[in-house]
């Protein structure tokens, strides 16, 4: 699974935070969670740049469910992580309505919203028969968007501007620099997320006191997020403490945020989901868009 395009892609984005710390100049006074509405329509709200603890220092307290006790290693040791240059993310998590004004542009027949091993998978997917995009799930609009795999929802990222989230700018924008276990604070509140005893995916925003410090909302629950990164769960031990990318390759996406009906361990903002491949979809997983600080386009809200 790991190849040289996807390679190319990590370096290039690594390349792109270097390259937009120099461009943030007229985004550098805007404070935590100003909004603004990007070129496609689609709220965005800003996380400035700075440092925060990544990972997870102090495990005693946790009780993973049995299926996820391995994956507390992963998030070790924290560190302090450093996001050089500020960047916009999205309020929401992309909706099924979003997502169609994509499919409607012909996002899924213009090459130049895929990578390599992206348009790879789709032309195979479709010599298949596979029917793109799948609706594993009733596509309510104002629901998130979720039955998309990475391929997909990197595709939609570059066709809106912008691109996946790191881990660390997920985590960041979910944790902020007092590195919060969840978006809104330390202990665990069901009121706040869409995660306990749920059946399925609610409307984004259903849940405004689950808000980050930057203002965005389900970063827990509903459902968890593609991020950029490859998995490597021994990374933390010698990844890069500035703007980290993840590893170069690798065979596993991680995912961030838990889901509906899944346990507050995972709904944890450092928790790292640990077992899909990019070709991999279903109706717990959706995403939604960075674009970094000085690319094109914006009306901003007053």
């Amino acid at each position: 699974m790991a190849t040289a395009a996807f390679t190319a892609v990590n370096r290039g984005v690594g390349l792109m935070l270097a390259a937009t710390a120099l461009l943030a100049g007229a985004d550098a006074t805007e404070t935590p969670g100003h909004p603004r509405t990007d070129g496609a329509g689609i709220e965005q709200v800003w996380v400035p740049a700075g440092s925060f603890l990544m990972g997870t220092a102090d495990a005693a307290a946790l009780e993973p469910p049995a299926w996820a006790r391995r994956e507390l290693a992963s998030e070790q040791p924290a560190r302090e992580v450093t996001i050089s240059s500020g960047f916009w993310i999205d309020r929401y998590e992309v909706t099924n309505a979003a997502y169609q004004a994509f499919v409607d542009d012909g996002g899924y027949d213009d090459r130049s919203n895929w990578s390599s091993q992206g348009w790879h998978w789709l032309v195979a997917a479709r010599a298949a028969g596979i029917r793109l995009p799948d609706e594993c799930v009733e596509p309510i609009a104002d629901q998130p968007r979720a039955c998309v795999t990475w391929h997909e929802a990197a595709a939609y990222a570059r066709w809106r501007g912008g691109r996946l989230p790191t881990e660390a700018e997920w985590e960041y924008a979910a944790r902020g620099p007092s590195s919060l276990s969840y978006p809104w604070g330390n202990e665990f509140d069901p009121a706040r997320a869409n995660v306990i005893d749920s059946t399925g995916a609610t409307t984004v925003g259903s849940f405004p006191t689950g808000a980050s410090w930057v203002g965005a909302l389900d970063m827990a629950g509903n459902v968890m997020e593609w991020v950029l990164d490859w998995l490597d769960p021994g990374y933390y031990a010698s990844g890069d403490h500035r703007d980290p990318t993840g590893p170069a390759t690798g065979q596993i996406k991680v995912e961030k945020g838990g889901w509906w009906g899944a346990h507050p361990y995972v709904a944890r903002s450092a928790y790292r989901h640990f077992e899909d491949p990019p070709e991999y979809s279903d109706h717990h997983i959706g995403f939604r868009v960075v674009t970094p600080a000085g690319a094109p386009p914006a009306r901003s809200e007053p």
